[in-house]
């Protein structure tokens, strides 16, 4: 579960950041050592410096190579807004996905860099998504980006761009790139590099999903941040459900379902309690 305003996250985020740092920065010597060694040797240093500096920068969220982070994302605060194929609303923020004569919804509350939304999608993901194909319900999506501030970084917001170009080419490529993104073999330690502030990696997962692998339309729309300033207006659209204060947070009909912990309703471990949960609030 991550914390919307937890001080001891961002305290111990601060404690990562500056510990990286001081790692970043030893690696930063021993490459100038390297260069200065030998020409061969230099080589391999600098494409090794290259790969520390795209981590390191946390990427542009819009393809710019080594424009600055807060400068791709300001200008994308400005920019004109591109809503994705698929959504609703004044600014395309209203992301319902199945049966729209479903009587039922289930509303879920995500950031891309969060760990307990992760193991939240490893165990009930594919089961949501069997359950939106069978009418059981429809799924509201509210996808936010305050880990970009607890942990410092752009991967929140940038994986949030990359999702809408998924969500452009189909509903369903959207749900299975989702569904990837949050994967024991490509979600991101909380802990180590902003994986997802990375283009380039966010593309490698893309690769996964049949419609979006070497689909050149995606493909341009993650390079280019063509869904960036959307991706902002999504994780305004998250911040302003005050009742919701951690991640994962899920929903049957407005009814927050989970076990209550310390931190808030912590959204269900297993398939069977999810199920249970799920058919408890269902209007019939």
């Amino acid at each position: 579960m991550s914390n919307r305003n937890s001080q001891a996250n961002k305290q111990a985020a601060r404690e990562r950041l500056r510990a990286e740092r001081e790692r970043q920065a030893k690696k930063e010597r021993l490459r100038r050592q390297l260069i200065v060694g030998g020409a061969v040797v230099g080589v391999l240093a600098v494409a090794g410096g290259i790969g520390l500096a795209v981590a390191n920068s946390g990427g542009d969220g819009g393809g710019n190579g080594g424009a600055d982070a807060g400068q791709v994302w300001a200008k994308a605060a400005k920019a004109k807004l591109v809503k994705p194929a698929n959504t609703s609303g004044a600014k395309g923020t209203t992301v319902v996905i199945g049966k729209p004569d479903a009587k039922n919804t289930l509303s879920l509350f995500e950031d891309p860099r969060c760990p307990g939304c992760a193991g939240f999608e490893q165990t009930a993901g594919a089961t949501v998504e069997k359950d939106i194909k069978d009418g059981k319900y429809k799924a509201s999506y509210h996808l936010g980006t305050f880990l970009d501030n607890n942990l410092q970084g752009t991967g929140s917001k940038n994986a949030l761009s990359a999702l809408g170009a998924a969500l452009n080419v189909s509903p369903d490529a959207f749900l299975k790139y989702k569904y990837a993104l949050y994967s024991k073999q490509f979600h991101p330690d909380e802990r180590g590099a902003d994986k997802f502030a990375d283009d380039s990696y966010l593309l490698k997962v893309a690769d996964t999903i049949p419609a979006l692998k070497g689909n050149a339309a995606f493909q341009k729309a993650v390079n280019g941040g063509t869904y960036d300033r959307w991706a902002l207006e999504m994780s305004h659209e998250f911040d302003s459900h005050k009742d919701v204060s951690s991640t994962p947070t899920i929903k049957v009909n407005d009814t927050v379902i989970g076990t209550k912990g310390p931190q808030g309703i912590a959204a269900p471990s297993t398939v069977a309690e999810f199920n249970s949960m799920v058919d408890k609030e269902l209007k019939h």
